[in-house]
């Protein structure tokens, strides 16, 4: 429907529509002007910050790498340098709205119906015994699909019921955009939960190596934790302003190993190419603040980290600490990828769907591409390519391996080392690097601040609530790092 729409001239439209108004859905024309506008504004309204503490000064719109001080101003740039994301954008809501209409009456009738009733996406297992479902080898999947949800609610009711037949734990997250999920039980369990994926409608678009698969099983999380939010990953920008539909071009491990590969070998590439990790700096690497005074300078770690845990060659590994912060990171630094190649990476592909959508809409870069399946799908096909390391997971296993190589070290005695445990300080939650012999020795916490709170710091409040803060060496990092190639 949004193809017929392309060549409209929507200028010169203007629809009276309230927001409290239902859209003429008879007219394409005064619809898609409708919704142009409302995007158009929404676009600008994120390129804003408003004026701080610090910063008095009238707010400003920052996009490109420029600084609009006028709505003028940053209108005529959006218009000029915009005009295909927000046609974009428009499009793809406009999609969604006629679907919505068109099936709202229907979706209406059904919600109460018992033919919608979630147990009817529930799989008959009476072939299966309780026992396969609780007992023997087990694994853990990782997937995401992007596909919209009428009713996620819906959706997340029966993910609730599916993964608690199957006995599994873990997270999954769903919204309208789709769903983000971790699993993980016995492989007769996530057999069946993948089969029952790929039987719903709306997964259609999903295929067999689309769950990503490592050991581990239910034991890997603590229980179930399914929800609804805005977000399928929590990059915290509004979905209808920066979509997954602008995603950079997906590569496949094959053609990612072989740009990689150019990447390492042509020196004169990395002048002009970045290698950029969108994970956070936990699941990358490790800063030790016991090692300032003995490794490098304090100005080069506050950018960079003394133990690598998982990485590409020669990649830019920004220090951030959640994924959140990546838009703030980029903006605060678009003269590192301006005329840039840029090849991103994360986990299991999802951040790099948000992340190079996010990159593509400043229109600086070259060229945006991401790994298919992320580094997951990359070291099923190169245990020994050039990813070195383990891959960190969200789950109690921290960490998964491919191959045998360690390339972190133990904070303390500096010897090697790759397997995370949490600081000993019930309330920090910060991730250690802490061998075995110098855990005996008591050096069990994340840094010396946290350990001489261990002593003395109360973790049960007044109420009997546990309390958990973030420690000092992670708060001192700087939210919105400069890095330098």
């Amino acid at each position: 429907m949004a193809n017929v729409l392309v060549d409209l001239d929507v200028e010169s439209l203007a629809p009276e529509v309230h927001k409290e108004d239902k859209p003429d859905f008879s007219s394409t024309r005064k619809l898609y002007s409708y919704v142009k506008k409302r995007t158009f504004a929404a676009f600008v309204a994120s390129k804003k910050f408003p004026p701080t503490r610090e910063n008095t000064s009238p707010a400003l719109w920052l996009c490109c790498g420029q600084s609009f001080k006028e709505p003028s101003s940053i209108h005529k740039h959006v218009s000029n340098s915009h005009a295909s994301d927000i046609h974009q954008l428009t499009t793809d809501k406009l999609d969604v709205m006629l679907r919505e209409a068109h099936s709202k009456d229907s979706m209406e009738e059904s919600i109460n119906d018992e033919s919608t009733d979630v147990s009817s996406w529930i799989p008959d297992t009476s072939h299966v015994q309780e026992d396969e479902l609780i007992k023997g080898p087990g694994e853990v999947l990782l997937f995401y699909c992007y596909c919209h949800f009428n009713d996620p609610q819906m959706i997340c009711q029966w993910q609730k019921e599916l993964c608690s037949k199957f006995h599994l734990t873990g997270k999954v997250r769903v919204a309208t955009e789709g769903i983000n999920g971790t699993v993980g039980g016995t492989k007769t369990a996530t057999n069946l939960y993948v089969k029952a994926m790929l039987s719903h409608p709306s997964f259609k678009i999903m295929q067999v190596q689309d769950f990503k698969k490592s050991e581990g099983g239910a034991e890997c999380f603590s229980d179930l934790k399914v929800g609804v939010y805005k977000e399928i990953v929590p990059m915290g920008v509004d979905p209808d302003i920066i979509s997954y539909r602008l995603a950079g071009i997906h590569l496949e491990p094959e053609e990612f190993h072989k740009e990689v590969k150019a990447f390492v070998e042509n020196q004169s590439s990395i002048n002009d190419t970045i290698l950029l990790d969108c994970r956070n700096f936990y699941e990358s690497k490790i800063v030790s603040s016991l090692k300032v005074n003995n490794v490098r300078t304090l100005c080069t770690l506050q950018y960079s980290s003394v133990c690598s845990q998982g990485q590409f060659d020669q990649c830019l590994a920004p220090d951030i600490r959640k994924f959140s912060y990546f838009p703030d990171y980029v903006e605060k630094n678009l003269d590192l990828f301006r005329d840039k190649k840029v090849l991103m990476y994360c986990t299991g592909g999802i951040r790099c769907e948000r992340g190079s959508a996010y990159l593509r809409s400043k229109n600086i870069c070259k060229e945006v591409y991401q790994l298919k399946g992320g580094i997951h799908k990359y070291l099923e096909q190169f245990p020994d390519g050039f990813y070195r390391g383990k891959l960190f997971v969200f789950d109690e296993r921290y960490a998964i391996a491919f191959n045998e190589e360690i390339i972190s070290e133990c904070i303390y005695c500096s010897c090697p080392w790759d397997q995370y445990q949490l600081c000993s300080t019930d309330f920090c939650c910060q991730l250690v690097l802490s061998c075995a012999t110098c855990r005996e020795r008591g050096l069990t916490a994340c840094c010396p601040v946290c350990q001489a709170k261990e002593q003395n710091h109360s973790d049960v409040s007044s109420d009997g609530l546990t309390r958990r803060e973030e420690c000092e060496c992670t708060m001192s990092r700087p939210r919105i790092p400069k890095d330098t190639l």
